[in-house]
């Protein structure tokens, strides 16, 4: 008598390497999109910046105060003189830390710059998980850095 063996994979074979694939596609997307989540993050603190400093310009060449509004419920900012809001990424976590006379309500808070270029000073948090960018402004000379902490 001739034994015949049929060659191939039992149900509960293919079930598991169906299972395994499964938990494959649903844990890589996300360790791609880390990376695109840091870059716009770190776009976003940049954004801010340039915000202030461009607040700050023009104010002392306007030779009048000029304030960059931030609103940590909506994630966007505006400049005084320009009602065009700009967007910061909807990921981020905002914080701002400012002159108690700034704090406008419980969603909005400024930042002033003066015609001499001096400033209410502050700071804006931008977190995003563990990654954190701090945007500071000096109250005295009114100048913004970017602090990026690990």
């Amino acid at each position: 008598m001739v034994i015949v063996r049929h060659s191939g994979f039992t149900l509960l074979e293919l079930l598991v390497v169906l299972a395994l694939l499964a938990m494959t596609y649903a844990l890589i997307p996300p360790m791609f999109s880390l990376g695109g989540s840091t870059a716009e993050l770190k776009a976003g603190a940049r954004q801010v910046a340039a915000g202030l400093r461009k607040a700050r310009s023009q104010a002392i060449a306007s030779r009048s105060e000029s304030t960059l509004t931030l609103n940590v419920e909506s994630r966007s900012f505006v400049l005084s003189g320009d009602d065009t809001p700009r967007i910061l990424p909807r990921q981020a976590e905002i914080g701002v830390y400012t002159a108690q006379g700034e704090v406008l309500d419980a969603n909005n808070a400024a930042i002033r710059f003066y015609p001499d270029g001096s400033s209410t000073g502050g700071r804006v948090t931008l977190a995003m998980g563990e990654r954190k960018y701090l945007i500071d402004v000096d109250w005295l000379t009114g100048q913004t850095e970017i602090l990026d902490t690990p």
